[in-house]
This record gives structure tokens, C-alpha cells and sequence, in this order.
């Protein structure tokens, strides 16, 4: 389940688990203020493995022998 961060009226944020398929919260399950569903960083991408780096940067970043 997803974690989804709200913003209360006076500025204060939490984090709650929803799933996907439930409609936004509109007010604070706590103190009952008015809240909005905010844009959160989400989760961090961890590569794992040793193909990425070796296959899509083998050159260094530079450009193929076509632009030569």
C-alpha cells in the first residue's frame, strides 16, 4: 500500500497508508482540520547489480564514432 503525504490547514503534515483505489482524505483523522494531498519526494530508486553502469556508460558518457 501506498504512503500518501497530507498537508492540514495550519501548515502541518503526516503521512498515512491508503490504497490507491480510496478517495483522498479531506480532513485530518486526528483533528478533524481541512487537509490536501501534497506531491511527496516518494521512494528512492537503489540499482542493484553491475549491467547498468558497465552497458550505459562504458564510454565515459562521450559521444559514439558516428558524431567523428
Amino acid at each position: 500500500m501506498p504512503r500518501y503525504e497530507y498537508k492540514r490547514a495550519d501548515g502541518s503534515t503526516f503521512e498515512i497508508m491508503q490504497k490507491m483505489s480510496e478517495d483522498p482524505l479531506t480532513e485530518c483523522p486526528t483533528t478533524g482540520q481541512p487537509v490536501k494531498r501534497i506531491i511527496s519526494g516518494g521512494g528512492g530508486v537503489v540499482y542493484k547489480g553491475d549491467g547498468w553502469y558497465v552497458t550505459d556508460y562504458k564510454n565515459g558518457g562521450k559521444n559514439s564514432s558516428a558524431s567523428e
